[in-house]
């Protein structure tokens, strides 16, 4: 371990809290930065990363991993390069190590932005998309949305379909993860109720096992092209207040922003 430098006290994060860093990583281009992330890969890390064939997503993979690195150092006396991970059976990563934080994190990349939402002794998953990316959208809903969601979309007009899918795609993946289970658990077994004014509400089909007073969703946007949201095991009735935060790992950061549910 290795204590933080003095002028840097660690943050602090309460139970009711979700922390959202979010780094764009093309903006991310100076030499200096970019070694000196590659120098706070593990083995495993800087193999997966040689491995992917495009430059393209060789950067996204080594941005997004730096930010999850030096994230997870603003709330425990670890420097960037010594956090462990372990993985559940999906694949989901967890800290390992002992005298540590019972931090919980996840984190989402896509074209343009990286995010890695924290939370303490809890549950969460996050999610972030491009909507913006070529392919199809809407036409997904029939094959992977539940029945109620797709006979939602499909009510409103044409114009307004393809936001409402990123909204309901962002929060059901962030469900999924948050759950450690991804996309074993089936999409259509569960539906997002999306009312104005209101923070989505959950319902499940009873094979789901699952309860929707033990969960709170926010959807969030960090431009008009990438939808988020975050997914916390938190009774709805309890708050909860969600700190977004833009940043360049080792570099700095911009003005936190508040959401509260």
């Amino acid at each position: 371990m290795s204590s933080r430098p003095a002028t840097e006290p660690l943050l602090t994060l309460s139970p009711d809290e979700v922390h959202f860093w979010v780094v764009e990583p093309e903006g991310v281009t100076e030499p200096r930065l970019l070694e000196a992330y590659r120098a706070l890969l593990d083995e495993g890390e800087r193999e997966r990363h040689l491995r992917f064939r495009f430059e393209k997503h060789r950067h996204q993979y080594l941005v997004s991993h730096a930010l999850v690195r030096t994230t997870l150092s603003r709330y425990a006396p670890m420097a960037p390069e010594a956090w462990r991970f372990v993985t559940n059976a999906y694949g989901r990563p967890e800290v390992a190590g002992e005298g540590l934080p019972p931090l919980r994190f996840n984190l989402s990349h896509t074209d343009g932005m990286a995010v890695c939402a924290v939370a303490l002794g809890v549950d969460v998953g996050a999610d972030v998309e491009d909507a913006l990316r070529p392919g199809q959208t809407v036409e997904l809903a029939d094959s992977f949305f539940a029945p109620a969601e797709v006979a939602a979309l499909r009510a409103l007009p044409v114009e307004r379909q393809r936001e409402r899918f990123f909204e309901l795609w962002t929060l059901k993946e962030a469900y999924i993860k948050a759950r450690g289970a991804g996309l074993s658990l089936p999409l259509d077994q569960f539906a997002f109720h999306l009312e104005p004014g209101r923070l989505p509400r959950i319902s499940f089909d009873p094979r789901m096992e699952d309860e929707p007073e033990a969960w709170k969703f926010v959807p969030l946007r960090f431009s008009e092209r990438h939808p988020a949201a975050v997914a916390v095991r938190r009774d709805r009735g309890l708050p909860l207040r969600v700190r977004c935060q833009r940043t360049v790992p080792l570099a700095g950061e911009g003005e936190p922003w508040f959401v509260s549910a």
